[in-house]
């Protein structure tokens, strides 16, 4: 065979074998219009070894969809302090946010008030969906209520010192039909989850997403390791349902799963919001201020 030759079989072959490996890259937004959602603001329990801080039995927790799904009243989170991965001092932050809440006052997620919420946190929003764009080099996930937004860049390495941000510094990679996302340098002013649970700067989480159930939902098994906050590693679940307006509509909402479709009836991709457009407290000085700049940022 000729040299032209090899080339143009060296060619079809790495065309082959590139052509096989994107095969397997899951697509997360087939259409402009798909998004993911996820209707409980807490995580799950893996299927063995130490979890995540869940609800504490005694208190049970109902959400805004559980309300409109059964009429019960809503209320907000109370951690179970006696999840042994918690270090102490972790654990007296989560009694006093509890005491908070026990006491009557209201405890609304940094989200609330506009703030990034970090990670794995960025997990648990549950209201409206969660779009991605996915390309090349990298992957962004983007909160539709104020556009809060995760870059993820596959193909690279962490930085040999990295700086703290709100969303930390995340590396992902596919395997197979997973993303993978290594995430450090995550800014200790974020907490785990809705419970208050702190973090410290030698925070490592590790996400895998796939779809599952055909394409129609989405897991994500998570992996925490903080030796200054928590007494071992321990892993999580979330499950998001696709959300896709044009097609699912208004679905009916299961208080014990997710629900398929968007607060927002609007039958379009993504849509424009803004979070501090009110910065109106109902709540007093208890509420988180809204972030303000003290600079332009042009």
């Amino acid at each position: 065979m000729s040299a032209a030759g090899l080339l143009i079989s060296g060619a079809v072959i790495a065309l082959a074998f590139s052509a096989q490996a994107n095969a397997a890259v899951p697509d997360f937004s087939p259409n402009a219009a798909t998004a993911w959602i996820s209707l409980r603001g807490q995580f799950r329990s893996p299927p063995s070894g130490p979890g995540p801080v869940l609800q504490d039995p005694r208190y049970p927790y109902v959400n805004g969809n559980d309300l409109r799904a059964t009429g019960r009243q809503p209320t907000f989170g109370v951690g179970d302090l006696s999840n042994p991965i918690l270090q102490d001092w972790a654990r007296d932050r989560v009694r006093q946010r509890n005491e908070r809440v026990l006491s009557g006052k209201p405890s609304f997620s940094r989200a609330a008030s506009c703030w990034p919420v970090g990670v794995p946190a960025f997990l648990l929003y549950g209201v409206q969906p969660v779009f991605f764009i996915q390309s090349p080099g990298k992957v962004l996930m983007i909160w539709q209520t104020d556009h809060q937004v995760r870059h993820i860049y596959l193909q690279a390495r962490h930085s040999a010192n990295v700086k703290p941000s709100w969303f930390g510094e995340s590396i992902g990679h596919y395997e197979g039909d997973t993303l993978v996302v290594d995430t450090v340098g995550v800014d200790t002013r974020t907490f785990i989850d809705s419970f208050e649970t702190p973090h410290t700067d030698k925070l490592h989480v590790v996400e895998r997403f796939h779809l599952t159930d055909g394409g129609s939902a989405m897991q994500v098994d998570v992996h925490v390791e903080d030796p200054g906050a928590f007494t071992s590693p321990w892993n999580a679940v979330q499950i998001y349902r696709r959300s896709e307006p044009p097609k699912n509509g208004k679905a009916p909402l299961n208080p014990e799963d997710v629900g398929g479709t968007s607060s927002t009836a609007e039958p379009g991709p993504l849509i424009e919001s803004v979070c501090a457009e009110n910065n109106v407290s109902y709540f007093g000085s208890d509420a988180l201020p809204i972030p303000t700049a003290k600079t332009a940022d042009f």
